[in-house]
């Protein structure tokens, strides 16, 4: 379906980043994006750049989502806040839990409970869930952000089962290692995190996930665009590794026979 057939948009996490980006991107094609985010500020400078509205909500504020859904026919959602608070399971916190699941998955899914049966209703409209390839693959540290990220792939799945006979398209955008400051924002503000994941790599921008996303809506009517997975060409994953049994310990710590 042509952009010319979609009006509104919805971006959530757009504050920075790819969020940011998604909300220029669709407002060169004139569409009315809202943009949700929880810095005003950056939000703020983001309206008076592009000319969308911002609204100042934190993505778990369902109240304040629910009112904005009953306001505003959204022909595009772009589902792409999301935290992380990486550390190994059996060292996991409660709270980052709790965090991870509610803006991660559980706001992703009463946003789609909100705005996709109007969708249905007007048989019109596109969802873009931004996942991750770590609902795919597995990488050691990231264990409550793999189960809520192959959560978000799933629900991309069975929303086009749920919508079924209805011109409501699903794409599920799964990026890789992408040049933001979300690396900033999930290990610390400091020149040596840019230096461990951004310096010296050849990576993918917060614009090309923008522009691979306005391809997908841009597609005709016939077409559905349902999984990208958008890495560096120098970024593979999986790899095989096997280890060794460690040594059993007495209840002392001293190594047993």
């Amino acid at each position: 379906m042509p952009f010319s057939d979609y009006k509104t948009a919805l971006v959530t996490g757009a504050s920075s980043g790819i969020g940011a980006a998604v909300v220029e991107r669709l407002r060169r094609e004139n569409i009315e994006v809202h943009a949700v985010a929880r810095s005003a500020q950056a939000l703020r400078q983001l309206a008076e750049r592009t000319g969308c509205i911002a609204h100042a909500i934190d993505v778990t504020d369902r109240p304040a989502i629910a009112e904005l859904a009953g306001q505003v026919e959204f022909d595009i959602l772009v589902n792409n806040a999301g935290v992380d608070r990486p550390k190994k399971f059996l060292e996991a916190d409660e709270g980052d839990i709790d965090l991870i699941v509610d803006v991660n998955l559980r706001a992703v899914l009463h946003i789609c409970r909100l705005i996709v049966p109007g969708m249905v209703a007007r048989d019109r409209g596109h969802v873009i869930n931004i996942s991750s390839i770590a609902g795919a693959y597995n990488f050691g540290g990231n264990s409550s952000y793999h189960a809520t990220k192959a959560g978000v792939s799933m629900l991309s799945n069975q929303l086009r089962i749920d919508a079924f006979g209805k011109r409501v398209r699903v794409t599920e955008i799964c990026p890789g290692r992408v040049a933001t400051d979300i690396f900033n924002h999930v290990h610390g503000d400091d020149p040596s995190i840019r230096e461990r994941f951004i310096d010296g790599f050849e990576l993918p921008q917060a614009t090309d996930i923008a522009d691979a996303i306005a391809f997908a809506i841009s597609a005709p009517v016939a077409v559905n665009i349902g999984h990208m997975e958008i890495t560096p060409t120098l970024q593979v994953m999986g790899g095989l590794q096997t280890a060794r049994p460690q040594p059993k310990t007495d209840p002392f710590g001293e190594p047993g026979p």
